[in-house]
C-alpha cells in the first residue's frame, strides 16, 4: 500500500472592518399637538382634517398626517320577531372612521384658532399636548 500524504490547508484570516454607524439627525421636537378625529362618515372626517391642516399651514407649523387608523366596525345582531321565528335575525353595523394629525412646534395662535374651530356635527375631536 502506498503511503498517502496528508495535506492540510490553512485559511488566512481576513480582518473585515465593520461599517461605522451613521447617526441620523432627527428634528428636535419641543412641543407636539396630537389631534384625534372620530366620525361615522368618512367624507366629513376628511373635510375636517383638511380644515385643521389648512389652519396649521397658515401659521407655518409642520404637520404630520392625517394618518388613517383602522376603521372600528361595531356589529349588532337583533331578532326579527320575539317568539315565533327565533332563527330570523337582522344584522346592523356602525363604522367609526379615525384619523390622527400631529402638529410639531405649534405656537399660541394655532392653539387658539383650533379652539375656535367650528367642525360639523358628528365629528369628535380630542387634542393632546
Amino acid at each position: 500500500m502506498p503511503a498517502t500524504k496528508k495535506t492540510t490547508t490553512v485559511a488566512k484570516k481576513r480582518t473585515v472592518k465593520k461599517p461605522e454607524k451613521i447617526e441620523k439627525a432627527e428634528p428636535q421636537v419641543g412641543l407636539k399637538l396630537r389631534i384625534k378625529l372620530r366620525a361615522y362618515d368618512h367624507k366629513i372626517i376628511d373635510n375636517s382634517a383638511r380644515q385643521i391642516i389648512d389652519i396649521a399651514n397658515r401659521y407655518g407649523a409642520e404637520v404630520l398626517g392625517p394618518v388613517p387608523l383602522p376603521t372600528e366596525i361595531l356589529k349588532y345582531t337583533v331578532n326579527r320577531s320575539s317568539f315565533i321565528h327565533k332563527n330570523a335575525r337582522e344584522q346592523f353595523e356602525m363604522r367609526v372612521h379615525k384619523r390622527i394629525i400631529d402638529i410639531l412646534n405649534p405656537n399660541q395662535e394655532i392653539i387658539e384658532s383650533l379652539r375656535d374651530l367650528n367642525l360639523p356635527s358628528g365629528v369628535d375631536i380630542t387634542i393632546k399636548i
